[in-house]
């Protein structure tokens, strides 16, 4: 069997976005690839029905939608020459298709006048529209054309310097924040109206609807974002009459869902363990705003599961009946339960892997999964039995004939705890070689790895490594306390690393312990930064958009004035002895690995000089490193960035790999 190449990704479908029709006889999703010769993305409709998938539109720009009725769905895309001259001339609107499924090609149904981040169906002529606006012209959506010229000519005058008052002032993929806020609008057609319901400074959190009423949640925004504290209120769309339901200053609000005529909110006091807390799901009285526990969660409602092989995003929640469903990260896999107003969790679909998107009809869901080693398909899951069933074939041809490794489980003892990890062996293995291997290391870090299909694992096995991966202490898919290492970052982490190291090696006598190379992106380039301060056994490693330096994290990074605080244990001002001790800048006296550092200019998550630092202690102190930056891209490099560079970013910690483990792929 061939090997899984560098360049295939370009061939892979990713899926995302599955939603029922409102009667539920057919579903609705995207369906995107790469286009390499325009270093973009294309993004389509496609149809469930009758237990067949086809096509719905052809243009390439259609990455989002919402149905209208049973018949028609709604989808904003810029399509034609003049609202591409207009997004080229950096123009905040949104244009509104509407495609009738009885025949009939996509036409215009309504436009509005800023970037639509979310919006919600209320009936066929009514929506509830969240949005970004700048408060520092808080009504120019509503502006004639000679203002918005005016305003236009200022910012262009300005366009050399920016102005921060707020913190945070930057966020990762979305570039300068200060002064946006999140509002939210209700939009009425026949004639086209716009009316906005949250007042500046105020900052849009999420919003549910509930009957005649549209439930919403804001942060009372300051100019230092406080992760604390939110009011929730209630606008009567067809009134347009609001009302307070609660103010609460405790809580850091995660999210809400309305359930039948109730509504559950997903909040996190941050007394037990921090940020990183599971939320708490809580009954809401929407008359008095009264709040009861639900349930005191200890695994997160949402998935986790590692891939660089997703596109776009989907449900991870939603009501039904009554009752939440929800995906919920349990060891290595995404699964798929039902938690009852009760407070009682039902597990529905727990075959092993990662459900990516979801959405349930009946006693059955549509699941886009990644499932047995595959790259992303659709299927049909019966919610009594669990039994799942392969619907779509996207990504059949670009896997064929090709060596996909299986995962093998290992388990591991470190720290007192039993651990569980996954080794992928080298294609054509013989028993009787040597081979390379490769320690990857996820981020988060409360994420997991699981044994779903991950591009660059699958080709570095192709190409004649041994690859392994664990969940350390700190990772999801166990309990809150487990996920819990603020103030041990580098301690018993590390140690559990190290240990399964120690485990593959023994498991796997065909390894070459001197030709162990060793990677890991965002948490795994802290851990990356800190494994070569600490010990010189891996060959080489790549440190990828990492963490160095919690001091200059913290006044860098688009979190870091709350996250490196709470995670470490420690406060700026008083303990930055702490947060140094914890900081892989200070052991890099000791590195002697050659290293390999990956970063983008637009990384405001884990900052571009975090990766720069180690680059400049490395050099400074004489040990081979390589410092490879990627322009306009983010912290999402590796999963979504543009085609041309993830391709660039692969062959360059591929090769680094080749020349430091002395190894030539067959």
């Amino acid at each position: 069997m061939k090997a899984i190449e560098l360049n295939d990704i370009l061939t892979y479908k990713f899926l995302s976005e599955i939603r029922y029709a409102p009667g539920g006889r057919r579903a609705a999703f995207v369906v995107a690839n790469a286009d390499e010769e325009e270093n973009t993305y294309e993004r389509r409709l496609w149809l469930y029905e009758d237990g067949k998938t086809r096509q719905l539109t052809a243009i390439g720009k259609e990455g989002s939608f919402c149905w209208l009725d049973d018949e028609r769905l709604i989808f904003p895309a810029v399509r034609t020459a003049k609202e591409k001259k207009r997004a080229e001339a950096k123009e905040a609107f949104t244009p509104y298709y509407v495609l009738d499924l009885r025949g009939g090609e996509a036409l215009p149904l309504f436009e509005l006048p800023f970037a639509v981040s979310g919006i919600r169906v209320l009936d066929g002529t009514h929506f509830a529209v969240s949005a970004a606006v700048d408060k520092r012209y808080p009504e120019l959506w509503s502006a004639d054309k000679e203002e918005r010229e005016k305003v236009k000519k200022e910012r262009e005058e300005d366009k050399d310097y920016e102005v921060f008052d707020e913190l945070p002032f930057w966020g990762n993929g979305e570039g300068v924040t200060n002064g946006k806020r999140e509002r939210l609008f209700l939009v009425s057609l026949d004639p086209l109206k716009v009316e906005p319901v949250t007042q500046l400074p105020d900052d849009l959190l999420d919003f549910a609807v509930m009957g005649d009423e549209v439930f919403f949640a804001v942060n009372p925004r300051a100019p230092r974002l406080s992760i604390r504290g939110f009011a929730l209120r209630a606008v009567n769309w067809k009134t347009g009459g609001t009302r307070a339901v609660l103010e609460d200053g405790e809580l850091c609000f995660e999210g809400m869902e309305s359930a039948g005529e109730r509504l559950w909110l997903f909040a996190n006091a941050l007394r037990r363990f921090g940020l990183n807390e599971n939320a708490w799901i809580y009954g809401v009285d929407t008359k008095t705003g009264a709040l009861s526990v639900v349930r005191e969660e200890e695994y997160g409602m949402y998935g986790s599961v590692g891939s660089d092989c997703r596109l776009g995003g989907g449900r991870q929640c939603l009501e039904h009946g009554g009752s939440l469903y929800h995906l919920t990260t349990r060891e290595g896999s995404c699964v798929l339960h039902r938690l009852d107003a009760d407070g009682g969790d039902t597990p529905l679909v727990t075959k092993e892997g990662s459900i990516d998107a979801f959405d349930v009809c009946g006693d059955e869901a549509l699941l886009i999964a990644l499932y047995d080693m595959r790259l992303q398909e659709l299927y049909r899951a019966d919610l009594k039995t669990g039994e799942v069933t392969r619907v779509s074939d996207f990504n059949a041809a670009a896997l064929e004939d090709r060596y996909v490794a299986r995962p093998e489980p290992l388990s591991f003892e470190s720290c007192g705890r039993e651990l569980g990890g996954w080794v992928l062996k080298p294609r054509d293995f013989d028993p009787a070689k040597k081979y390379p291997a490769v320690l990857d290391v996820h981020g988060g870090p409360k994420t997991v790895y699981g044994p779903v299909f991950y591009h660059e694992m699958q080709l570095w096995a192709g190409m004649g490594y041994f690859v392994f991966f664990c969940n350390p202490v700190g990772s999801d898919g166990r309990d809150n306390a487990f996920a819990d290492i603020r103030g041990r970052y580098g301690a018993e982490d590390y140690q559990n690393l190290m240990d399964f190291t120690d485990a593959v090696l023994k498991a796997y006598p065909q390894i070459d312990e001197k030709r162990v190379c060793e990677t890991g992106g965002s948490y795994g380039g802290f851990m990356t930064n800190w494994i070569i301060g600490h010990t010189d056994r891996f060959c080489c490693a790549a440190s990828q958009r990492s963490i160095s330096n919690w001091l200059s994290f913290y006044g860098t990074s688009d979190i870091g004035f709350y996250f490196g605080n709470d995670q470490n244990d420690a406060d700026f001002y008083d303990e930055p002895e702490k947060l140094w001790e914890h900081s892989p800048l200070k052991y890099v006296k000791n590195a002697k690995t050659p290293t390999l550092f990956i970063h983008s200019d637009e990384d405001y998550r884990c900052p571009l000089e975090q990766g720069i630092q180690m680059y400049a202690a490395l050099v400074d102190r004489g040990v081979e490193a390589r410092l490879c930056l990627f322009h306009g891209e983010n912290h999402e490099l590796s999963r979504s960035g543009k085609p041309k560079h993830r391709l660039r970013r692969l062959k360059e910690i591929t090769d680094w790999f080749e020349k430091h483990s002395n190894h030539t792929s067959a």
